[in-house]
């Protein structure tokens, strides 16, 4: 099952609102692509398919297809601030490698 950390979900939160119109949904996937053959792809979307998986976070609806549901099964997203950026975090048990810029996976 896909986790969304109470940081991640606030952040999403705070950008859904500033969309106009605001969207319904998070669709996060895995698609194919990157160095080290997937990455991940999280984007905002009113249209909820027959065949997603709908996860509710505080509010937050989450909606998976099935071919990315098993590369995001375990995995939790996260929002980090650091010194050198901001942005989400994808921790993934499941991954076995990445590319050297840490944006595609290999499972």
């Amino acid at each position: 099952m896909l986790q969304l950390t109470d940081n991640a979900t606030s952040k999403v939160k705070e950008i859904m609102t500033q969309q106009n119109p605001a969207p319904s949904a998070l669709r996060v996937a895995v698609v194919g692509g990157g160095c080290s053959g997937f990455s991940y792809h999280m984007a905002f979307d009113n249209q909820e398919n027959p065949a997603d998986n709908v996860y509710q976070f505080d509010g937050v609806k989450v909606l998976v297809d099935q071919m990315s549901e098993m590369y995001l099964d375990g995995v939790q997203i996260d929002y980090i601030e650091t010194l050198e950026g901001a942005g989400f975090k994808f921790n993934n048990p499941n991954v076995k490698s990445t590319c050297g810029c840490g944006s595609s996976f290999s499972v």
